[in-house]
């Protein structure tokens, strides 16, 4: 190191550092001369003088030689290795250690030793020393900086120069040879290590920490002073903090310190290998304000909150800290922990972290029964279960588990099944208790409940700021566009052709029942066209770096159907983890796995050499799933908000070498990427949004009255009399608002226990048998095209056509603005007109179809589908010239229409209906409006497209406008299908 940078170093950093110290938090310096008058020697790690005399005021019954094995129990330890011998020594620090002691009556009994006062910081004395020589077995150490607390060394500070190029990489290479790892293995003065605890490295504008041998890629900022602001600490310094500065005020004010050493260390054993991790600061803050949260709110149930922290960002960490402060907290009174998830994988994967952390004694509940019984038990017990497990724990609103205030409840994932009758359960059997919610994606616009249930934000940790913390890696986004056409004979006739038993009205049934998307989706030459990119991509981007590879596919046939394309064209090994049924067919058993068989392959897949290079799943490994090793995620289903969010997820562990995490998209709609990432909005309108309570239940006990109303004159045993009431088209359909109606408010007061009050479950589940029960009585039978769906299959992808996979976007990163701005464009005037133009452009070639039945092509539905997925990519791709070209195209040919203009719904159904020639342009419209006006009243309906009774009322409406505008039976039928169609189109949402 030159003279100049040696004095950079000094004056920019170290000075900086224990001016820091001393002026703000109150640390004595100790001169050389102090460091060798309270140690022994240089080898000695501890200032032991200084240690005695703290032992005796923390410990007054000691005797010198309880002094002597107090600190023999941390200077001379015993241990196979430092991480075995510094676990050794935190524990004593964080515990105390037994010592046999002798009081003055000639009484032995053991005593324990306390290191620190926890309780009490004031009486710990807080120093620091610079250069101070450590002699190890073979050379010396001279850190710059020792942090000591009670003469015990907490903490190893490296200062460098912000002139060097890399300062931090550099400190951190000296900590490796401090520690004698790695390139310096049998070096250093790793007796220093065994006690130590926290290890930073400071470089003014940078600044990172570590603990014992922590991996690079593990070091961390620290951006948060917390409990000081940044502003406080600005007023403290008199200047602008640096990034150095923030660390130092967050991680070593006095109580921070002991907090860190006592609360946010632990250690793991991950593939067998002992290692130590140390909060993060974004999971210290969560954790410190949830537990001032609950010290100071006005009244328990004010006690709860949300903590918001991205996918990847250590949520799961952050739980088990918040677990272990409770236990601590003298506020709890020795609390019960009860650790909820809504997914069995979730519930193994937070268990073993809460075991490998070596959180005393949690349980994990094994049933409903169990549940209850677990927490039916005294204080201090850790239960970890499913949501799902209340429903037999909690059989009735009146069943209370325990109205203890000292239930502390953390619930993962809630915005998923916590809002439901579980959730009501939950809370009816622990009326009193303090719910936390932990999320690892945005509470979005719609989100009903999560804030209302659980209270307002905690602390947030958004993605932006995980990337920029290094915490995760950021996520690029690549759109590609497998195109496919149909060609050949006509669709719809091949069809009939195979089943010419079905009539018109069943065909049209077939089109809506064969889930044509995922026949498109799974159609063997698309998904062998996909596949060969896919490896095409893997071997060349993914794959020289050592990294893996996921695929998310639309169903669990297509994911089988991708697994043995695979195989096919010789891909690296790879195999697919799905949910099974004991139903499934052969094709699917063959790929079954047992839950150790998947468990051992993704234990494989995790391992870096090992040659499992691609799992393929449907509904599996999309949350919860932590696997640095994956870099890049094959998309190829139509995933939504947070399920999206959560998927995407994957990629962004961090990893070395590993920059990046890639999202490949193959199923397109970049509107699905905007609803998600429109997430993120700090405003999310949630509270604005939100009913008062009250009304809520008054609107539920209002429409309860409402749907029982029609059963006051019956008896209600008699179910067969309450079904006959039904009988009447026009009852049933009133029955049918009612129902919906009414089971929409119960919703929307779930998870309030008070949706569990009788007579409100009962009923609801008593009107769903009668509602049940009056569809197969006197609904037609419906159809089931399931039978049918392989042979269609084998149809759809016999008229299907490859025309190869192109790149619609580039790989950009999803935080990039650049990429926010295209992904608005979806929302902008010029998209939607776009979209506008290729409905008009199709119901105009429907509407000039030679055939004359009642139903449209399959044919054309197909391509439509087809087109409408391309169309889409394309829009989100394009620039605003192609965007105004697509409205103007839009606007011709919605005027094409005989000089008669109509624009929404009616102007979607004006040129399907066949006019007597005589009648006017006035007459037309008005039918049209008329027709539209009606349908749009009928489909407010709930479920309206699924419920066949509504749709033949609406049928009949449409006939009643039609017979005014033409005579011809059959033309009015054919109408009156098309117009169907449209209505689905717009208002099946």
């Amino acid at each position: 190191m030159s003279s100049s940078r040696d004095r950079l170093e000094i004056e920019f950093v170290e000075d900086p550092a224990v001016d820091l110290l001393r002026v703000l938090f109150d640390y004595r310096e100790l001169l050389p001369a102090d460091v060798s008058r309270l140690r022994e020697s240089t080898t000695d790690v501890l200032l032991t003088r200084r240690l005695e005399t703290q032992l005796q005021a923390l410990n007054p019954w000691i005797d010198q030689d309880g002094i002597r094995r107090a600190i023999a129990a941390i200077a001379r330890v015993s241990a196979i290795d430092l991480i075995d011998a510094n676990e050794k020594v935190h524990t004593a620090l964080t515990y105390g250690i037994t010592l046999p002691h002798t009081d003055a009556n000639g009484r032995r009994q053991d005593r324990s030793v306390r290191y620190f006062d926890f309780e009490t910081v004031e009486k710990n004395r807080f120093e620091f020393a610079r250069q101070v020589t450590i002699k190890g077995p073979r050379q010396e150490i001279i850190p710059d900086i020792i942090v000591y607390v009670n003469g015990i060394p907490l903490v190893v500070i490296e200062c460098k120069s912000p002139g060097l190029s890399d300062p931090i990489g550099d400190a951190l290479r000296q900590f490796r040879r401090y520690e004698g790892r790695d390139e310096f293995q049998g070096l250093g003065a790793p007796r220093l290590f065994e006690v130590s605890q926290i290890s930073l490295a400071l470089a003014r504008d940078v600044a990172k920490s570590g603990t014992t041998m922590t991996p690079t890629r593990f070091w961390a900022d620290w951006r948060d002073p917390y409990p000081l602001s940044s502003d406080a600490l600005a007023s403290r310094l008199g200047r602008t903090p640096t990034p150095q500065d923030t660390l130092l005020a967050g991680m070593l004010a006095p109580e921070n310190l002991l907090d860190l050493v006592r609360n946010f260390i632990i250690f793991e054993t991950i593939d067998g290998k002992r290692i130590k991790k140390i909060a993060r600061y974004q999971q210290y803050v969560a954790v410190g304000r949830t537990i001032e949260r609950i010290r100071t709110a006005s009244r328990p149930d004010k006690r709860g909150g949300v903590i918001h922290h991205t996918q990847g960002s250590g949520k799961s960490l952050t739980m088990v800290f918040l677990a272990i402060k409770l236990r601590r907290l003298p506020e709890a009174e020795n609390p019960r922990l009860v650790i909820v998830t809504d997914r069995t994988e979730l519930d193994g994967q937070i268990t073993g972290q809460f075991q490998r952390a070596g959180f005393p004694n949690p349980a994990q509940a094994e049933s409903g029964e169990h549940l209850r019984e677990l927490l039916s038990g005294g204080a201090g017990t850790t239960v970890l279960t499913t949501v799902h497990k209340f429903q037999s724990a909690v059989p009735k609103r009146t069943d209370v588990i325990s109205d203890s205030p000292n239930i502390f409840v953390m619930v993962d994932e809630a915005h998923r099944t916590q809002y439901g009758a579980l959730a009501a359960r939950m809370r009816a059997g622990l009326p009193n208790a303090t719910m936390i919610a932990f999320t690892g994606t945005p509470i979005d616009k719609k989100d009903r409940a999560t804030r209302r249930v659980f209270g307002d934000y905690i602390h947030r940790y958004l993605i932006h700021q995980a990337v920029k913390d290094e915490a995760t890696v950021p996520i690029y986004y690549e759109m590609r566009d497998a195109r496919m056409r149909v060609h050949g004979v006509e669709l719809e006739s091949a069809i009939r052709r195979a089943f010419p038993e079905l009539s018109d009205e069943e065909i049209q049934k077939l089109k809506r029942g064969t889930r044509l998307q995922e026949k498109v989706a799974g159609a063997e030459e698309r998904v062998r066209m996909i596949c060969q990119d896919i490896l095409q991509h893997y071997r060349e981007t993914i794959e020289p770096n050592g990294f893996k590879a996921q695929i998310v596919t639309v169903s669990r046939d297509v994911a089988v159907t991708y697994v043995e394309t695979l195989r096919d064209l010789g891909a690296p090994e790879c195999a697919v983890i799905m949910s099974t049924a004991n139903n499934d067919s052969a094709r699917l058993q063959r790929h079954h796995h047992s839950k150790r068989e998947r468990e051992d392959l993704i234990a494989r897949f995790k391992r870096q050499n090992d040659p499992l290079k691609f799992l393929v799943v449907c509904d599996m490994l999309l949350t919860g799933f932590d696997a640095p090793i994956e870099q890049v995620l094959y998309l190829d289903a139509p995933l939504r908000e947070h399920t999206l969010l959560q998927a995407i997820a994957r990629v962004n562990r961090t990893a070395d070498g590993k920059k990046y995490g890639l999202v490949v998209d193959y199923w397109g709609d970049n509107q699905r990427i905007s609803e998600a990432l429109e997430m993120f909005s700090e405003d999310d309108g949630v509270l604005s949004a939100m009913r008062p309570a009250s009304e809520k239940y008054q609107l539920l006990e209002s429409r309860h009255r409402a749907a029982m109303r029609l059963f006051d004159n019956v008896d209600r045993n008699d179910e067969e009399a309450c079904v006959l009431l039904l009988e009447p088209e026009d009852v049933r359909a009133r029955f049918e608002l009612d129902f919906q109606r009414f089971a929409e408010a119960f919703d929307m007061v779930l998870p309030d226990p008070k949706a569990l009050e009788e007579p409100y479950l009962a009923d609801l589940k008593w009107l769903s048998r009668i509602r049940a029960t009056a569809r197969r009585t006197f609904s037609d039978e419906r159809f089931d095209a399931r039978p049918y769906g392989a042979k269609v299959g084998e149809l759809i992808t016999s008229h299907l056509q490859s025309e190869g996979v192109e790149q619609l976007l580039q790989p950009t990163d999803i935080l990039d603005p650049a990429f926010l701005r295209s992904v608005a464009e979806l929302h902008s005037d010029e998209a939607k007109a776009a979209r506008i133009e290729h409905a008009i452009r199709h119901e105009i070639h429907v509407h000039r179809d030679e055939n004359p039945t009642a139903y449209s092509s399959l044919w054309e539905e197909l391509e439509e589908l087809i087109s409408r997925r391309r169309t889409d990519r394309v829009s989100a791709a394009s620039q605003l010239a192609r965007l105004e070209e697509m409205a103007t195209r839009s606007a011709e040919l919605r005027s094409d229409a005989g000089g008669i203009r109509l624009s929404g719904t009616s102007g979607a159904i004006l040129p399907l209906i066949e006019f007597r020639p005589d009648l006017d342009a006035d007459t037309r419209r008005e039918i049209a409006s008329s027709i539209a006006t009606d349908l749009e009243a009928m489909t407010q309906v709930i479920d309206w497209h699924m419920k066949e009774d509504v749709q033949r009322q609406m049928r009949r409406k449409i006939k009643e406008h039609l017979r005014a505008a033409q005579s011809d039976f059959q033309a009015m039928e054919a109408s009156t299908a098309k117009i169907m169609d449209v209505a689905r189109a717009r208002f099946a949402k």
